[in-house]
């Protein structure tokens, strides 16, 4: 534990008190806003960026990839089922999908990474812009992320995944085709940022609200007499790697990999991959979305760690967790129009506040608690716009955009949500808020997609891969690349210092973990900005 210098010992070492209290004041921060897109890594959208450590930052060593035995590849597998396996109805795919053997054509030739658009242009002399298109979904779960990460050497991407070469892909984007790229060039890039735990959606939106994985109560028994019980891993006695099916073929070029199971528990009961909200909107809720069901295997009972939510709440300052489509979503049956559709594809387990008893509606609390902080971001973001323009934001603010603005492959596509996003980006700097306002533009993990930096050692759930983020503010560093090491967690130590709150659990476990296994210090975002000093 750091020593904490007394004034007798400042003083001593000829300092003044001055010296001793001056540092940056963030109370000149008055509203954060945090924007949460899906699933890509900094090298699939961001490998190009001038001055990040990027694509051409990366060995051969780091990007080679093994198969399933450590063996070098001679050529990536073929994406399995063609570029279009999996996307849900409705996504706007490529004018030709490629199939697997156009795809297996083309990967089977390179061990490297590789532009997404020369897979189209393969089958056409115009591919169009791949930004535009939904591709293969990739696998993005727990024990998946961490084997493909491979102790660091991020060299098993390809062996680990459903969708073969598909994870090396990559955008070679530009202004011209992110809108986002010219607010990371005008504010600040950060190219150290991880997604806080290893594997998908479900657990990185746990890990941005309270930095903890959710558990399974009894013993991963379902607490409701009847109810079905949920899926546990069976892992290898390591307890990073799953146990592989001897149905599994022994190459990653003759097939995608079989596990024995690879459940939504570990084998002591947290939750890690998708399981469903207890209370509405939810997929496991009745057709009037009133309630949830219990006995469901996938439903998750709720939950009771502390969030940074209480922590705001019991400071008396006022946060709110904006989700674009909420309103629809609990004014419709799930599964219609909702999941797997293109519009508006609500994700239920992207609202991570909907998992947690406080917000039982059932409840004379839980519905005053979702009344003042779930709110509805309305279609497109509409509702959250109307607020930014108002000036209606409270001090903490969280904004998931809706299913085809979020950019998760296998369900949309990047460009969609990259204008959504910029186009929030104008509303906040034109807002009555804008002179002491921070945002935060971020991706809740990966999605499977290859990153070629080694994401440190810390505890048993992360952090996981690279991501992007982006900081906006007027007192961001202009025209700067932030290579201060993050993760998702930062972006609860800002909200912690600013509003002097006390430390999660989950952020003082990591910073323990992080120190015993040697690595570096976690920022919390202040690196990026130039802000006032305190008096």
């Amino acid at each position: 534990m750091p020593k904490v210098a007394t004034l007798a010992a400042v003083l001593a070492a000829g300092l003044s008190t001055q010296a001793l209290a001056a540092g940056p004041d963030l109370t000149a921060i008055q509203t954060v806003v945090v924007i949460y897109a899906e699933n890509r890594s900094f090298d699939n959208l961001y490998g190009a960026f001038p001055g990040a450590n990027g694509l051409a930052n990366a060995t051969a060593a780091e990007f080679t990839q093994r198969d399933r035995d450590g063996t070098e590849l001679k050529g990536l597998p073929p994406i399995w089922g063609g570029t279009s396996a999996g996307v849900a109805k409705g996504a706007v795919t490529a004018p030709v999908p490629l199939t697997q053997a156009q795809t297996a054509a083309y990967l089977s030739t390179f061990n490297h990474p590789y532009p997404v658009g020369a897979l189209y242009g393969q089958v056409s002399s115009d591919p169009g812009n791949a930004l535009g298109y939904t591709n293969h979904d990739l696998y993005h779960r727990f024990y998946e992320n961490q084997m493909q990460i491979d102790g660091g050497k991020n060299d098993q991407f390809a062996a680990w995944a459903d969708s073969g070469g598909m994870v090396m892909g990559y955008f070679p984007a530009g202004e011209a085709d992110l809108p986002l790229w010219s607010w990371a060039k005008r504010f600040v890039l950060a190219d150290n940022f991880y997604q806080g735990a290893f594997g998908g959606s479900f657990l990185n939106h746990q890990y941005l609200v309270c930095s903890c994985a959710p558990v399974y109560p009894n013993h991963g028994i379902n607490p409701n007499e009847g109810g079905k019980n949920p899926t546990v891993s069976v892992v290898d006695p390591d307890g990073v790697h799953l146990k592989v099916s001897a149905r599994s073929t022994p190459s990653v070029m003759d097939g995608p990999p079989v596990f024995e199971l690879s459940g939504n528990l570990t084998p002591d009961f947290y939750a890690i991959n998708t399981m469903q909200p207890p209370f509405p909107p939810s997929n496991n809720a009745d057709a009037a979305e009133t309630k949830v069901d219990p006995l469901n295997a996938t439903t998750l009972p709720p939950q009771t760690a502390t969030t940074i939510g209480d922590l705001l709440s019991a400071a008396r300052v006022d946060w709110a967790w904006y989700a674009g489509a909420w309103g629809y979503a609990l004014g419709h049956p799930p599964n219609s129009n909702i999941d797997n559709s293109n519009v508006p594809n609500f994700q239920t387990h992207h609202q991570p506040f909907n998992y947690f008893a406080a917000f039982d509606p059932a409840t004379p609390q839980g519905k005053a608690n979702r009344a003042a902080h779930l709110l509805d971001g309305g279609m497109d973001g509409a509702g959250f716009v109307a607020a930014i323009d108002a000036g209606h934001l409270p001090p903490v603010t969280f904004y998931k955009p809706q299913g085809n603005l979020n950019e998760h492959a296998g369900y949309t596509d990047v460009a969609s949500g990259d204008t959504h996003i910029a186009d929030l980006l104008k509303h906040l700097q034109a807002s009555p808020q804008w002179a002491h306002m921070l945002v935060v533009v971020t991706y809740d993990e990966n999605g499977g997609w290859w990153d070629h930096a080694a994401p440190p050692k810390a505890d048993r759930f992360g952090p996981g891969s690279r991501i992007p983020t982006l900081i906006v503010s007027p007192f961001a560093k202009p025209g700067t690349v932030d290579h201060t090491f993050y993760d998702t967690t930062s972006i609860l130590r800002f909200i912690t210092h600013r509003w002097n709150l006390p430390t999660l659990a989950g952020i003082a476990l990591r910073d323990q973990a992080l120190a015993a296994n040697g690595g570096p210090k976690l920022g919390d975002l202040t690196e990026a900005l130039a802000l006032p000093t305190a008096n």
